[in-house]
């Protein structure tokens, strides 16, 4: 952990002027600077390995519209590792039966009544994750389903809200994607021998329980303190709190993913350390947070909240 300098509670007028107008008239940067996953459902006799169930949440006999994933995120699962969700949160599933080189599915039928099928228009990478890896294949009804390296995406009708993973396991032929479309499982970015997709400075995690909160450049979530200003820019974070809140380091606007750009400036804090905010609000990390998708910071004290994109506390009372 950084060693914080102690800090200083004096601030100069002219520095919290110069502060307060580039929040208010939003000149720019001045410088440059956290789910249980649901038990493997094994197929009923005779089912084909698809599951038993009919329809898209709604159990209809037919199957449902394919619907686009949108923005795709990315979750960090303790017994799944990373998982690829489509912008509502809802996991995204591959089938062994289909193939990726050529890409080819092979859910037809009642299979796409259980396992409708993500189609393929709008569909944007998560960030962080290579944008060539996304794709389509041209089903046999003619429409276009979403790929991931070549793997056709679809959804599961047990999966009834965003961070379920019903499917996964199901007549062992069913399991959920990871970012790079194989099989979601721990460790899975080292066994391939690679490292896990650089994330931008700033982007955007569909956290399972939050929403859309904004994670640094490991991925970690970054938080507001409700006892900080943004008009005029003050911290009340300062000294031995640094130790459990480390500031998130300044960041360069073109190195950030659906980040709220206005106000967002580099805080040159009174104790000398450079800071970046969102809409003026300055931002920190959670020393408690072990590892990318943790939001163990989430309310502690009734001060500290995770940050949305726009810089708003998630979770925090009116």
């Amino acid at each position: 952990m950084n060693t914080w300098r102690n800090a200083s509670l004096a601030v100069t007028a002219a520095a919290v002027l110069a502060l307060t107008t580039a929040c208010g008239q939003d000149q720019g940067t001045t410088t440059p600077n956290g789910q249980a996953v649901g038990a493997a459902n094994p197929a009923a006799p005779g089912d084909g390995g698809y599951g038993a169930d009919a329809g898209y949440g709604s159990g209809g006999e037919e199957a449902a519209e394919a619907k686009p994933a949108g923005q795709l995120a990315v979750w960090e699962s303790k017994e799944l590792g990373q998982v690829v969700t489509d912008s509502a949160g809802f996991t995204l599933y591959r089938f062994d039966k289909d193939t990726a080189k050529p890409p080819k599915s092979s859910c037809e039928g009642d299979c796409a009544k259980t396992w409708p099928v993500v189609a393929a228009g709008g569909a944007t990478a998560a960030p962080g994750v290579d944008a060539s890896l996304i794709g389509e294949v041209t089903r046999a009804d003619g429409s276009k389903q979403l790929t991931i390296d070549g793997w056709p995406m679809y959804r599961y009708a047990k999966d009834t809200k965003a961070g379920d993973v019903n499917g996964q396991g199901v007549g062992g032929t069913w399991y959920a994607a990871a970012p790079d479309g194989k099989k979601a499982e721990p460790g899975a970015a080292e066994e391939a021998g690679g490292e896990e997709a650089d994330l931008a400075g700033l982007s955007v995690r569909k956290d399972p329980k939050l929403g859309e909160i904004v994670v640094d450049k490991d991925g970690m979530t970054v938080y507001r303190f409700m006892k900080d200003s943004a008009w005029p820019m003050k911290t009340a974070c300062t000294g031995a709190c640094l130790e459990k809140w480390p500031v998130v380091e300044p960041v360069e606007k073109n190195d950030t993913v659906g980040i709220l750009k206005k106000g967002f400036v580099t805080f040159d804090r009174p104790d000398g350390i450079a800071q970046q905010t969102i809409d003026c609000w300055p931002i920190y990390t959670f020393s408690g947070d072990a590892k990318p998708g943790d939001t163990n910071g989430q309310g502690v004290g009734g001060t500290w909240y995770a940050v949305s994109p726009e810089g708003k506390p998630v979770g925090a009372p009116k």
